[in-house]
């Protein structure tokens, strides 16, 4: 199957950054959708619905097109966090953070525009991060200013120094998209990255 365009459903600067890792031609456009949880759906559940949703919202506009749908839910000690936007707000993220596991939810979703046909995968990353003092963290948030981050850190960047491990099956996730499971849900439409 000849596909005219890969589109990524998405504006971020480091999805498109791990998009690119692949030697892939691509377009960007974002969809408007409203994000919010629904109620009682599970981070999880948001992750994936949202990655679908994504990549659902521009079939109409890329016909003949595969579209790349992506969404990331934090978790930490049973609450959803979102980016912190601002200093403080990265600050008390990563207060909380300190001594804990925080879990990411990374959905990515593929959509044929050909058939109409959506599949869908989740990755699930664990995050453990050391026990921080508020000096450190002030330090950290100064220097890098992950305020647009979800977690309130960059682990690609210093945020590394953070954390005592990493568990997953792809360190892409953590940065926004699977890239491993990416590239099986291309396969199957027939787009062969390599």
């Amino acid at each position: 199957m000849e596909f005219k365009h890969l589109v990524l459903a998405s504006s971020s600067e480091y999805r498109q950054f791990l998009l690119r890792k692949l030697h892939l031609e691509f377009i960007c456009d974002s969809p408007e959708l409203d994000e919010t949880p629904l109620p009682d759906e599970s981070p999880r559940q948001t992750a994936l619905r949202l990655s679908q949703a994504k990549a659902s919202e521009l079939i109409g506009k890329f016909p003949g097109s595969l579209i790349i749908g992506s969404d990331q839910v934090p978790v930490l000690k049973g609450c959803r966090l979102s980016k912190p936007g601002n200093r403080k707000a990265t600050i008390e993220q990563l207060l909380a953070a300190s001594d804990q596991c925080m879990t990411f939810y990374t959905g990515v979703a593929v959509a044929n525009t050909l058939t109409g046909e959506v599949i869908s995968a989740i990755d699930e990353c664990h995050v453990y991060f050391k026990k921080l003092t508020n000096t450190t963290i002030e330090r950290y948030v100064d220097l890098e200013k992950p305020f647009n981050c979800a977690g309130g850190f960059k682990s690609e960047g210093m945020g590394i120094a953070l954390l005592n491990k990493i568990e997953g099956d792809d360190p892409n996730a953590l940065i926004g998209l699977p890239l491993i499971k990416l590239i099986s849900l291309l396969e199957k439409f027939g787009f062969k990255v390599i």
